[in-house]
């Protein structure tokens, strides 16, 4: 039967659900698209926020699957910097996705006294199951405000992410030990990686009940920071040089057998890049139907503020007994499968706190020299930044995904007030940002490297088509922007 042959009413009925589902077509395409592009990609060196929209505080750490769930335990350093680097929490946050997670509480928290007391130093905790026991063993370094101490700490929990036990600390064989790792072998033998200043570093075997160490098992030169993995047959040790907060060209060994021979050191990403601004602190094996991938994690530390620094993972690849990294702006998981792939660039809208609007070039101009203002968002290309740091440095570059230009302070001004465009890259102090959580991460400030003043909308305006400025910093929401990947 055709349409022109319907009674009238049934007709105008058609034409409503006609257009109806046509509405509901376009609103499914417009939502879903960009949302499953942002839930797949791993984007390193960018603020990295759990399910609440708080920024994740887990540094130093180490990673520990349970079934198909993941458990992201590692150091609290919210408003710390390294001359107050003292213990607060060590939280544990899940995830299926390694994308997507969700706090799940602190499972060790600031005593009255003792180790876990005030001006006590907790680094890099990482959590082993005892199949035989049914404990889930915590190691941590234990310090001093001085770091002359030298201990490592052991927790136990009957539950992943409960509460749990702090049993005391001490040297391992009477050595000290500092920066540490732990790894579990397939035969379920624990062992202690552990930075020895005296000595070097230690592979370090465990007891049947991970509580004590009851033997050595291999010596290095002075590296710390260790991450020890098995993969094709092989052990692999990675590690950093020692340069305290400062980041330098980690590198790696491998050997057949715990106790050696184990190869030369050598680096593990390009030489000069100080492996991407990071320090080595985990490799995770992500093992599916299709093959595993081993992940590099690694902190980018910011002496200025910790708990701003920001996560490297990327993808190992191995090339005979070698491995190497190299640096993917995104890439994307597939914990099913045990496959990556290379997402290429990643853009962000930036949403202001006051207004609601979003970060844009005006008129959708290619031009260098083009006012920067906020708008409504409409989705467009001038919306969109690419957070890419030079030198894979703690300041980034925004680069505009229409025109490709840099959001930059007019001719180099430090005054208030000062116009906010976009400039052809010129490695000038004027175009990096530094970006600053607030309220735990729900909220960002970026603050310029030349001026040292913030991102701003001129008097506080929530006009489509306001002006943006560079101001001192005086807390105010038109100062603040959330960072939404797209």
């Amino acid at each position: 039967m055709s349409l022109r042959r319907l009674p009238l009413k049934t007709l105008k009925v058609s034409r409503w659900i006609l257009v109806f589902l046509l509405a509901l077509l376009l609103c499914l395409i417009r939502t879903t698209t960009p949302t499953l592009a942002a839930t797949t990609r791993i984007v390193p060196g960018t603020p990295w926020s759990d399910s609440s929209g708080r920024e994740i505080q887990a540094h130093g750490e180490g990673i520990t699957q349970v079934g198909s769930t993941y458990y992201w335990f590692g150091e609290d350093k919210t408003n710390e910097s390294s001359g107050n680097a003292y213990f607060q929490n060590v939280p544990c946050y899940s995830s299926t996705d390694l994308v997507h997670w969700t706090f799940v509480q602190n499972v060790l928290t600031k005593q009255s006294s003792g180790d876990l007391g005030p001006n006590r130093i907790i680094e890099r905790p990482k959590v082993i199951y005892n199949d035989s026991t049914h404990q889930y063993v915590m190691y941590m370094h234990v310090d001093t405000s001085n770091y002359g101490a030298a201990l490592v700490g052991v927790a136990t929990s009957s539950s992943i992410c409960g509460t749990y036990t702090y049993h005391g600390s001490f040297q391992p064989l009477g050595n000290q030990s500092r920066d540490m790792g732990l790894f579990k072998d397939s035969d379920g033998t624990g062992y202690l990686l552990t930075e020895d200043r005296a000595n070097g570093l230690r592979i370090d075997k465990l007891s049947a009940d991970y509580l004590s160490v009851v033997s050595s098992v291999a010596l290095f030169a002075d590296y710390e920071a260790p991450a020890l993995f098995r993969a094709n047959g092989r052990y692999y040790l990675l590690a950093s040089h020692l340069t305290g907060w400062n980041t330098n060209d980690n590198q790696y060994t491998s050997a057949t057998s715990l106790s050696g021979p184990w190869s030369a050191w050598s680096n593990f990403a390009p030489s000069g890049t100080n492996t991407f601004n990071s320090q080595t602190t985990f490799v995770l094996p992500i093992t599916g139907s299709q093959g595993t991938t081993y992940i590099y994690m690694g902190d980018r530390w910011n002496p200025a503020d910790l708990g701003d620094s920001p996560y490297v993972w990327q993808p190992i690849q191995f090339s005979g007994n070698n491995l190497s990294i190299s640096w993917h702006n995104s890439w994307s998981l597939n914990v099913a499968a045990g496959t990556w792939q290379d997402q290429g660039t990643a853009y962000y809208k930036l949403v202001n706190r006051n207004s609601g609007k979003v970060l844009d070039v005006s008129n959708a101009s290619t031009t260098a020299g083009a006012a920067i203002d906020q708008w409504t968002d409409n989705g467009g290309a001038s919306q969109q930044w690419n957070l890419s740091a030079p030198g894979y440095g703690f300041y980034d570059n925004l680069i505009n995904n229409h025109s490709g230009q840099l959001l930059d302070v007019a001719n180099g001004a430090t005054t208030d007030g000062a116009a906010v465009i976009q400039w052809t890259s010129n490695g000038g102090n004027n175009q990096q940002w530094s970006i600053v959580s607030v309220d735990n991460g729900l909220y960002y400030k970026l603050v310029n490297r030349n001026s040292g003043k913030v991102l701003d909308v001129a008097n506080n305006s929530t006009a489509a088509g306001a002006s943006v400025d560079q101001w001192t910093d005086n807390g105010g929401s038109n100062q603040q922007w959330s960072l939404i990947l797209i």
